[in-house]
């Protein structure tokens, strides 16, 4: 969910008092909405189809050696059949970030304000997108609305996240190629406790993880993002919503732990201090009806699964640093055959 905007020009004038504005919502742009979804479809299925022959494999689940797949093969898009065991990755991510938008979707309904569908971000990385978004062009009308619309995105991410995360680890096995240099994971405390629940053998970090369990750690590390307390995230809108005079100390709060987590843990929390810090500001919110009664209830709710999604180094910084070299490398040798494809088909024609 971004940043609400109104949908009144900036000024408007007065000359006419009892005058009746009526705002008409913009049109919408379905072609947009699905061509990101197809393209994000294509990018997590070519991401997912690597992450399946790496399971098949008993490999760590972004291992890249010298007998592994490219992780973005050109060959897959000349023969599409080699997408096809990237399904269960995609459709099972996909179905948890549109879950998550759809909950901020369909609230923004039910207050009757106009927000976009989802736009889905293709991204050529480890998991094949930078995830969804809503926008939100009209003025929120209470504070009770900013709260619900907030909380219902992480909540309706939260539970498919948490299936999957069953489903995937009872198909997990151990791996096969320990201790070698690779991007690792690092797991959530829910993540953790399903492990031991569902008796899986040795630790979350010694599996090779089914792509249905890779999807939901995504989706939980994504509700973990997300709740983080400040700024325009879902968690600032909640902060606000709840406490609004406790919301910029909150995110400067919010910026200085993630300075230091970046500092001591993973450098990928830098990146996150300093977009909080951009969009500390917080849009004006009429106070009522404000946030009381079950409504704290569902804020406490709502820091339990920050609780259990967080996780302080979700990757590891000096493997994070030989995956990228593998991919430069992988890249280099896809334009290779790239190039030698074209000069083969200029030099028969």
């Amino acid at each position: 969910m971004s940043e609400p905007t109104s949908p009144f020009p900036a000024t408007i004038e007065t000359d006419h008092p009892h005058e009746v504005w009526i705002i008409q919502p913009p049109r919408r742009r379905l072609w947009l909405h699905v061509v990101l979804l197809l393209a994000t479809f294509v990018t997590t299925m070519v991401v997912g189809s690597r992450i399946q022959f790496n399971f098949e494999h008993h490999q760590p689940t972004f291992w890249m050696g010298d007998d592994s797949p490219p992780l973005f093969p050109l060959s897959a898009f000349v023969h599409p059949s080699e997408l096809l065991p990237g399904l269960p990755f995609s459709l099972t991510l996909m179905f948890i970030l549109l879950s998550h938008e759809m909950g901020h979707y369909l609230y923004s309904r039910h207050y009757r304000i106009y927000a976009t569908l989802p736009y889905f971000v293709p991204f050529p990385s480890l998991i094949g997108t930078l995830g969804a978004f809503i926008r939100i062009k009209s003025p929120i009308p209470s504070r009770a609305a900013l709260f619900d619309i907030g909380i219902a995105g992480p909540i309706a991410g939260f539970v498919p996240a948490c299936i999957a995360m069953v489903v995937g680890l009872a198909r997990s096995r151990p791996e096969i190629v320990p201790d070698v240099p690779r991007v690792q994971l690092g797991f959530p405390v829910i993540f953790k406790l399903a492990a031991q629940l569902l008796h899986v053998p040795g630790t979350a970090s010694q599996l090779s993880l089914h792509p249905i369990a890779v999807a939901a750690w995504v989706g939980l590390f994504a509700t973990a993002l997300n709740l983080l307390p400040g700024g325009q995230l879902d968690g600032g809108h909640i902060l606000f919503s709840a406490w609004p005079r406790q919301h910029r100390v909150g995110s400067l709060l919010t910026v200085a732990a993630l300075l230091l987590l970046g500092r001591y843990f993973w450098s990928g929390w830098l990146l996150w201090a300093v977009v909080l810090a951009m969009t500390i500001k917080h849009p004006a919110v009429p106070p009522h009806p404000d946030v009381s009664g079950r409504r704290r209830w569902v804020a406490l709710f709502g820091v339990v699964m920050l609780l259990l999604t967080f996780t302080r180094d979700p990757l590891t910084q000096y493997q994070m640093r030989d995956g990228w070299a593998d991919l430069r490398d992988e890249v280099r040798q896809d334009l290779r055959w790239l190039r030698y494809e074209v000069r083969h088909l200029l030099h028969r024609d």
